[in-house]
């Protein structure tokens, strides 16, 4: 079986419109793309959300370079510098379209959990929440794993 999304040919910005239509649709008071300085490429989706009283923050990042390790695993480089770099720019942009796709499809999946009220909105995203230091909950669990994680003793 392929990678999901690995022929698509839908730009990255349309996508992003179709996860921030999404996202509106389903609470979303305010959508932000945000884009790779470096490149022009979408990189991350933050919106805020109210749940209760409370207005949260969330950034949905996407990361495309294990996308294009992924999709090119096995492929022979083409001979030549200039066509080397044409090579190397028509992978990173379908690995670009191929991530943001994936992180689309991923929302819409969640936005029908949540309709369906098999899950909050809130225990979706929480790992996507942005904390009062700027990072999301996941980076901060992941730079401090003792921050969240027991160690499965529920006794002590």
């Amino acid at each position: 079986m392929g990678l999901l999304n690995y022929t698509t040919k839908i730009d990255p910005d349309k996508t992003a419109q179709e996860i921030a239509r999404c996202l509106s649709m389903h609470g979303a008071s305010a959508v932000l793309t945000e884009y790779d300085p470096e490149n022009s490429y979408v990189s991350a989706i933050s919106f805020q959300i109210k749940l209760g009283e409370q207005k949260m923050g969330f950034r949905l990042p996407c990361d495309w370079k294990p996308v294009l390790t992924i999709i090119t695993k096995g492929k022979k480089k083409p001979w030549g510098e200039q066509r080397l770099r044409h090579w190397e720019s028509q992978w990173r942009d379908q690995a670009v379209r191929t991530a943001w796709r994936i992180v689309k499809d991923w929302v819409e999946a969640q936005m029908a959990l949540v309709e369906t009220q098999m899950v909050t909105t809130a225990e979706v995203f929480l790992p996507y929440t942005v904390m009062k230091d700027g990072r999301t909950l996941a980076q901060h669990a992941q730079s401090d794993p003792s921050f969240l994680l027991g160690d499965g003793n529920k006794d002590q």
